[in-house]
């Protein structure tokens, strides 16, 4: 899958990364104990991943958008990774820890000593894929009213 996948860096408001997100939205409603209000968690504010504040990515499998994840620059503090989602139908191939990975090195690149997450307890393929690859549960950092986990990973320096 690592070959046929294509991740593009694209605008928050572009109908790719719009039905990505909406697609996570809807799952972390139906897998919340009591639904989840997207206004409520900063849904609407698209901003923060454009640049120069953030980056949108979306993952592409046979030109059909089927994964996302943003990146929230900070300066002088870890860069927070928000919306990591991936389609149920490619799911347990990789692409999750392929989409994380590339947000990881694209805040290194931007000078990011760590990367930040949170996350709903719900959600525990996430949970595990996080702690899978290094990150560490951390006191909360945030006030997002979804999130029950909160995560933080130290990044190596980079020369990519």
């Amino acid at each position: 899958m690592r070959d046929a996948v294509e991740l593009r860096e694209i605008d928050p408001a572009h109908p790719d990364a719009q039905r990505c997100i909406a697609a996570y939205f809807d799952e972390l409603d139906r897998r919340s104990d009591h639904g989840f209000d997207p206004v409520a968690s900063g849904g609407a504010d698209l901003d923060r991943f454009r640049p120069p504040a953030g980056r949108m990515l979306v993952a592409y499998l046979g030109g059909r958008p089927v994964a996302c994840g943003a990146l929230v620059h900070h300066a002088g503090a870890p860069h927070e990774i928000k919306r990591l989602w991936v389609d149920g139908a490619v799911r347990g191939r990789g692409l999750g820890r392929r989409m994380l990975a590339e947000l990881e090195a694209r805040a290194a690149e931007h000078g990011a000593r760590a990367v930040r997450l949170d996350t709903n307890r719900n959600l525990t393929e996430a949970i595990a894929l996080y702690r899978a690859t290094g990150y560490v549960e951390v006191p909360a950092f945030n006030d997002e009213p979804f999130a029950h986990h909160w995560f933080e990973k130290r990044l190596p320096r980079t020369s990519r």
